[in-house]
């Protein structure tokens, strides 16, 4: 008589989480059906000891945006050639030594392009039309008291530069094009697919704008790129908007532009030294801040999931990534 073969448990392909517990905690459910996921906040050991002692065969990681993806972290996860990151933005993680390595990186991609561009006018509608200082005014009790509260600013017939004509800052020109706002740009490269006027230098498109929308990329270039020259450059009636990272824009010299008048006022949804926010732009009513939130939809993180999901499940099924970071 056979002998019956035994039966054999395919295990799930394991991953290790790396970043807040609060950003995954929405997916948790949905990634343990589908992964064996390594999660080191559960853990006592520092995160450390806990690459070693138990992610040493992990080859797949997936990480928030804010997790600092080093050559230090990679040194403990020696077997990792996948990292997935929630974020579109990849300056949290050492391409380089990836590259090295090795290791593919996929992002986000465009699933948050369409969120971010709705924030960005947001965001603008509100300095332009007050409508935080007007809700602050009518709560406070100030309108009886005070009568009619300070104009705003139209929106529409504004000329609008957008530093970073990628993804999002095509959105952002689409949606502001409707208001009938006259759109040029900075990039990297001119894009002869597009109509708007190119400006290859920062001051000069600050200069022929009413509005600056930051849409760029952090990167060792761009860092502090939004200096007091442009800023003084966009002028006494300039509106400045960033929904890209804090640290596009020298920090200190927005500070010192609105508070001295230097500048019409600015909305912000990203800072320098997040989750730390200069306590002077509290004060400012021409100031409208928002907890770096501009991707974060129900929609968007559901897209993000499928989108995170087909990459891990593309990569241990050996097919091509989806949302893979080309070398450059």
């Amino acid at each position: 008589m056979a002998e019956h073969q035994p039966f054999k448990v395919h295990q799930p392909p394991e991953i290790i989480v790396l970043g807040p517990p609060s950003v995954f905690k929405v997916y948790d459910k949905q990634f343990s059906s589908r992964f064996r996921v390594l999660r080191p906040w559960e853990s006592p050991l520092s995160l450390p000891q806990f690459l070693a002692a138990g992610a040493q065969n992990t080859q797949a990681a997936l990480i928030s945006g804010g997790f600092r993806f080093t050559s230090s972290v990679l040194h403990h996860l020696p077997s990792i050639r996948l990292v997935v990151t929630t974020s579109a933005g990849i300056n949290h993680i050492d391409l380089v030594e990836c590259r090295r390595r090795g290791i593919a990186v996929a992002n986000a991609a465009s699933i948050f392009s369409a969120d971010v561009a709705d924030l960005a006018v947001g965001l603008l509608l509100d300095v332009l039309r007050r409508i935080s200082a007007g809700n602050r005014f009518v709560k406070s009790g100030l309108w009886p008291v005070q009568g009619a509260y300070p104009l705003g600013f139209k929106l529409g017939g504004k000329k609008v530069g957008i530093v970073g004509l990628g993804s999002i800052g095509l959105y952002v020109a689409k949606r502001l094009e409707a208001f009938g706002c006259a759109i040029s740009y900075s990039s990297r490269k001119e894009k002869p697919s597009v109509s708007y006027a190119f400006y290859p230098d920062i001051c000069k498109l600050a200069a022929n704008s009413d509005i600056l929308v930051i849409c760029c990329a952090l990167t060792e270039q761009t860092h502090h790129m939004i200096n007091r020259e442009v800023l003084l450059a966009l002028g006494k009636e300039g509106v400045l908007v960033n929904i890209a990272r804090g640290a596009v824009v020298d920090e200190k010299e927005l500070v010192s532009c609105l508070q001295n008048g230097e500048i019409s006022g600015a909305g912000l949804d990203v800072f320098e030294n997040e989750p730390s926010v200069p306590k002077e732009l509290y004060e400012l009513d021409n100031v409208v801040l928002s907890p770096h939130f501009a991707v974060f939809t129900e929609e968007s993180m559901w897209d993000l999931y499928e989108l995170m999901c087909g990459n891990l499940e593309a990569f241990f099924s050996n097919k091509p990534l989806l949302s893979l970071i080309p070398e450059e």
